[in-house]
């Protein structure tokens, strides 16, 4: 089965719906007027319940089946990256510095297509939870609205979601059973000297020495101290310190990030990067005062969900155009607070060749949207079948 016929009808919309969001971007938790562009969608659809305000600014729709069964969450995120966009398309952003270059206004439209469908059709049994989320990019709106307790509040059994790939085939899927993207910690390193003149460095206590030889020291964790068969990304991302060619300065900054996936590996990348610290203070008489931020866990796929998600993409898509297991990838997504709660699927939707997510350039690809409205609409129609 390609895509369903009544949402192909409706394509058409489902691209105004895209652009008009590209065109007003919004940042982190800061999704209102997304929010409420969202819930009057689904007025118009005649979404049975619609609640506003999970985790600050995301929705639930709920829309009823026939007969009573569980509860499927689908999830789509809101908002945009903090960057200008560079495109010349006529829907281009309208706000300076924000910019849809994630795609985040894809995966809202594809959510939208599918509650339409749903909402209309109604060919299942239980209850469809159509989840809006804000702040992936920053914040954990993920982990906002579970905190808001939406799984327990709305009996949320099973949760999946997907994010398009620039790069991957057009209406193609992929995904993995089990961890499919990576932990994100950031790091900050403060090193704290005393300055002085750039002709007596005998008189300072450099923190730019320190700070090289920190940075060095730093990358023998991944070379040294890990395994080689336990994923690890370690990158310094920053270095400030300094004014003028003849001054030793008082302080120097470092900053950067951690991917990983298993827990002790996190553990051990924050205790050496502590000890490397103390003991380059130590070395160079200087004080050192590490921040280390553990962030989004790692997303992981439920492998029975997993399985199931497959089966659904092969239909929609034909064997040829899905990957069961694409292996995993160190990039973190903030879904994986929802797979924590409830087992599910995170996936990978094809949109083609053309310029990369978090690129001034991007454009989500619109001839995708129904791809991934009917992948949904069949997840619910699939997991809970109608009573007739």
């Amino acid at each position: 089965m390609p895509v369903l016929n009544r949402i192909a009808d409706f394509a058409d919309q489902m691209t105004a719906w895209r652009r008009h969001l590209h065109q007003h971007p919004e940042l982190g938790f800061e999704c209102h007027r997304t929010a409420a562009f969202v819930a009057e969608r689904l007025r118009e659809f005649g979404v049975d319940e619609i609640h506003e305000g999970i985790g600050r600014t995301g929705i639930v729709g709920i829309i009823n089946g026939r007969g009573r069964g569980p509860t499927i969450g689908l999830r789509a995120d809101m908002d945009a990256l903090p960057m200008d966009e560079v495109t010349g398309l006529d829907w281009a952003s309208t706000v300076p510095g924000r910019m849809h270059a994630c795609g985040h206004d894809g995966h809202t439209t594809m959510l939208l297509g599918a509650a339409k469908y749903l909402a209309e059709t109604r060919n299942f049994a239980g209850r469809a939870a159509l989840i809006f989320q804000p702040a992936e990019e920053s914040g954990g709106g993920g982990e906002a609205m579970v905190r808001d307790r939406m799984m327990d509040r709305f009996d949320i059994s099973s949760v999946f979601a997907m994010h398009n790939n620039p790069g991957q085939a057009l209406g193609s899927f992929q995904t993995t059973p089990g961890p499919i993207m990576a932990a994100v910690d950031t790091f900050e390193i403060h090193v704290k000297g005393r300055g002085g003149h750039g002709a007596l460095p005998h008189l300072t206590a450099d923190p730019v020495v320190a700070a090289v030889a920190i940075v060095s020291a730093i990358q023998t964790i991944s070379s040294r101290n890990h395994h080689t068969m336990d994923d690890l990304a370690l990158s310094v991302t920053q270095i400030h310190t300094g004014s003028a060619d003849n001054i030793v300065p008082d302080i120097a900054y470092i900053c950067g990030t951690v991917r990983t996936f298993e827990p002790h590996v996190r553990d051990m990348v924050c205790r050496r990067m502590t000890q490397i610290c103390d003991g380059q203070a130590a070395a160079y008489d200087v004080e050192v005062r590490l921040d280390y931020q553990q962030g989004y866990p790692a997303t992981v796929n439920d492998p029975d969900q997993t399985a199931f998600a497959i089966e659904v993409a092969t239909e929609i898509a034909g064997e040829a155009q899905v990957i069961p297991d694409s292996g995993r990838e160190m990039g973190a997504e903030d879904f994986s607070y929802m797979l924590k709660a409830r087992p599910g699927c995170y996936l990978f939707l094809g949109q083609g060749e053309g310029p990369g997510v978090h690129n001034p350039t991007y454009d989500f690809n619109d001839a995708v949207a129904p791809v991934g409205a009917s992948f949904f609409a069949r997840l619910v129609e699939r997991s809970q079948p109608a009573h007739i």
